[in-house]
C-alpha cells in the first residue's frame, strides 16, 4: 500500500551557486557516503549529482509529511546507486520506498513513492 508521495524540482543554477559560495552547503545537505561519490565527479555532473540528492531528499520528506527539520533531516535521508546505477532511498539507514531522479539542461527533479 503507498502510504506517500512526494515531488520536488530545484533550478541546477541556484545549487551550483550554493555550492561555489559555502562547501558548507554540500556538507549539510550530503552524507559522508555521498560526499564520496560527490567527489568522484567533476563539473556540471557535480551539480547536477548534488541538485538531484536534494530534490530527492525533500521528496522523500515531503512524502513522509514531515518536510525536512527535526524528525526528517537531510543528513538521516541518503540516495545511493544500487544495482545498475539504479538510486537507493534509506531513512535512518533503512531502505524506504522507491525514487526517481531525472536532470534536464537547467533543473533537477526526483520523486519518491513510500510504501508498507
Amino acid at each position: 500500500m503507498i502510504t506517500g508521495i512526494g515531488l520536488d524540482m530545484i533550478e541546477l543554477d541556484r545549487i551550483r551557486r550554493l555550492d561555489e559560495r559555502s562547501p558548507k552547503f554540500r556538507t549539510r545537505v550530503l552524507t559522508p557516503a555521498e560526499l564520496v561519490d560527490y567527489n568522484g565527479l567533476a563539473g556540471r555532473r557535480r551539480t547536477e549529482f548534488l541538485a538531484g540528492r536534494f530534490a530527492a531528499k525533500e521528496a522523500f520528506a515531503k512524502a513522509m509529511g514531515t518536510g525536512i527539520g527535526v524528525h526528517c533531516s537531510f543528513q538521516s535521508i541518503q540516495v545511493l546507486r544500487g544495482e545498475n546505477g539504479r538510486p537507493r532511498i534509506y531513512f535512518n539507514e533503512q531502505e524506504r520506498g522507491f525514487v526517481s531522479i531525472t536532470h534536464t539542461k537547467g533543473f533537477a527533479a526526483a520523486q519518491v513513492v513510500l510504501e508498507t
